[in-house]
């Protein structure tokens, strides 16, 4: 019985020992593929694509309203004001 218990723990030692070194030479084989820095020489980086504007670029001036436009919104408003005075006058006047 002691000469099969050992037998046991030998076998057992012996397929741990392989199984870690299977999985070791496989993490080695796979992280070592294509990292050397002469194959980092070889193949141009790639051109960002992404949404993001460069460092220093501005975006495009906002349109602004000409001269036109700006009076006669100005116009537009002043006698929506008007209207809108005239309309409380009227209301805080009692009805005749």
């Amino acid at each position: 019985m002691g000469i099969a218990y050992v037998n046991r723990q030998i076998r057992a030692l012996i397929c741990g020992a392989l199984l870690l070194l299977t999985l070791s030479l496989g993490g080695l084989a796979t992280s070592t593929a294509g990292s050397s820095k002469m194959d980092a020489r070889e193949i141009p980086a790639p051109r960002k694509t992404d949404g993001y504007p460069s460092l220093g670029v501005l975006p495009p001036p906002p349109e602004i309203m000409t001269a036109n436009e700006r009076s006669k919104l100005k116009k537009e408003l002043t006698a929506a004001r008007q209207k809108a005075k005239k309309g409380a006058a009227q209301a805080v006047q009692p009805a005749q």
